[in-house]
């Protein structure tokens, strides 16, 4: 499958994310680093731009900045992508350890790695939804927790379809 397959199908159901356990580590890596590239851009453009208001309203900034901005942006893009990427798979690491045990209480087999590629393509939508409220600069805390409970939803639809226990 290409990305733009398991993007299409991870966004409704719940049965195929949970069968994007069996997917290689590599398309999992290219997936993720595809979100986190895309999270890294928008949040660069929200930094430039940022610099860009202080820099009309502070005289002596404007020309330190023309003077360094060849460096300032090339090592804020990067600053920007590793953040983004520690943050991420904290928090996918997070809702799999939940996963972990939601397959426990549900008495479903399944390790790890498992639960943690599925917490990732359940956390599609929810991305999508940060995306979003980046954008539109909804920063409030009640759009992150109804981010969260939609991972959350995700990944207890898609434990369903784990193998039960012997």
């Amino acid at each position: 499958m290409n990305l733009y397959q398991i993007f299409k199908a991870s966004l409704h159901s719940p049965k195929k994310i949970a069968a994007f356990r069996l997917i290689p580590i590599g398309k999992v890596m290219q997936y993720i680093f595809s979100y986190i590239f895309m999270m890294s851009l928008i949040s660069f453009v929200f930094f430039t731009s940022g610099i860009s208001d202080q820099q009309t309203t502070m005289e002596g900034l404007l020309e330190y900045f023309s003077k360094i901005q060849w460096l300032l942006y090339p090592f804020a893009f990067v600053f920007l992508f590793v953040l983004n990427t520690v943050l991420i798979f904290v928090q996918i690491s997070i809702f799999a350890y939940i996963g972990s045990g939601i397959l426990y209480l549900r008495k479903r087999r399944g390790e790890y790695r498992h639960i943690w590629r599925t917490t990732l393509f359940a956390s599609t939508v929810p991305m999508l939804l940060s995306i979003l409220a980046t954008l539109l600069q909804w920063t409030s805390s009640y759009v992150q927790i109804v981010v969260y409970i939609i991972t959350f939803v995700y990944i207890v639809l898609a434990t369903k379809y784990y193998p039960i226990k012997r």
